[in-house]
């Protein structure tokens, strides 16, 4: 893998990661664009202890662009885009209209190929290596920025889901806390450590889970499953089966096999509901632990966490969307339509041959 960073025309920081180590990228940013003003603030809810992101200078982002239009595909001639080079493999840059900013953290975005027609489960095993080692890289670098204390990789997928650009991306938040859903986990585990006298609750969860109904599918080095308590229709986490708590630790072989695993889960997503429907709308969000001190946590360290994907879709059947409505929304109680079993099983069916 090459890096080349450089910085687009109002001083955001935008970087090449490349297959191939001979690749020079030297295009500049020919846009007349002014410096980037953002108005992001984090407020804390005294009720909940929770944080929201207030970020008012989202309202103008770019929204549903025609595909000749699109600021995801490479610049080409006089139509000038986020990227300036004609081409690229995989390209990370600082997001326009960030929810995070400054001392509230940074959002970034990932841009899986220049093909503005793919998705992630199009890409090759070397491509999908490609993105797995510049999630690990910003991870890196985010991590020593002096206002994160998580770093979240993720694909929101689908017009369904909200997204308005449809080119296929990711994007990576930077938070200067540690987000409501890490903290949660890391009480559970706090708890389960104490109450068993040191055992691991990711540890247990996943020798529980693949010893059951719920296994999707297992190589040597990659776990995936249906949750016992799974919160969506069809939901699958995806583990390594080395404890570790972020990308960085991942070895050589864990990372070897990624590819090869996590394209397969995302073409079982799309196969799911036959062929006549679009493609499968879904969120895939990396767990990693946080970077920042743990002492509200009696007793965990970061070690003590398991780095782990979740991919999940708001479809809960051919033509129909899972709605978080009064109880979800509400009270945080989810109400899953489909039997976790069940998911489990039609996520072996499909299978590729």
């Amino acid at each position: 893998m090459k890096k080349t960073s450089t910085r687009l025309a109002d001083g955001r920081e935008l970087i090449y990661y490349d297959l191939r180590d001979d690749t020079v990228r030297d295009a500049v940013d020919r846009r007349p664009l002014d410096r980037t003003v953002t108005t992001s603030e984090i407020r804390r809810d005294e009720l909940l202890g929770d944080a929201i992101a207030v970020a008012s200078h989202r309202q103008g982002r770019t929204y549903h662009p025609p595909a000749d239009e699109c600021p995801l595909c490479p610049t080409q001639g006089e139509r000038l885009s986020e990227i300036p080079d004609s081409s690229y493999d995989v390209v990370v840059f600082e997001n326009r209209f960030p929810s995070l900013a400054g001392d509230s953290g940074r959002c970034e975005v990932v841009c899986f190929t220049s093909d503005h027609d793919a998705s992630f489960a199009d890409l090759t095993e070397e491509q999908a290596r490609l993105v797995l080692d510049a999630w690990t890289d910003r991870t890196s670098e985010l991590s020593h920025l002096p206002s994160v204390e998580q770093v979240f990789c993720f694909e929101n997928r689908g017009e369904e889901i909200g997204v308005t650009l449809g080119h296929p991306h990711g994007q990576i938040y930077a938070y200067p806390f540690t987000t409501p859903r890490t903290a949660l986990m890391l009480r559970s585990l706090a708890a389960h450590k104490e109450a068993t006298g040191g055992e691991n609750l990711f540890d247990a969860v996943l020798e529980r889970e693949l010893a059951g109904e719920r296994v999707v599918l297992e190589s040597e080095h990659w776990a995936a499953f249906v949750p016992y308590a799974a919160h969506w229709p069809y939901e699958v986490h995806l583990y390594p089966k080395r404890r570790v708590p972020d990308l960085l630790a991942l070895d050589e072989a864990a990372r070897t096999e990624f590819p090869q695993v996590y394209l397969e889960l995302l073409r079982r997503f799309d196969r799911i509901f036959g062929t006549g429907e679009s493609p499968t709308p879904y969120i895939a969000a990396w767990h990693q632990a946080p970077f920042g001190a743990l002492e509200e946590f009696d007793g965990v360290t970061r070690d003590d966490f398991a780095l782990h994907l979740e991919l999940f879709t708001i479809r809960r059947t051919s033509g129909k969307l899972k709605f978080l409505a009064g109880s979800e929304s509400g009270m945080s109680v989810f109400i899953n339509d489909v039997p976790p079993e069940r998911a489990a099983e039609r996520l072996r069916e499909v299978a590729s041959s």
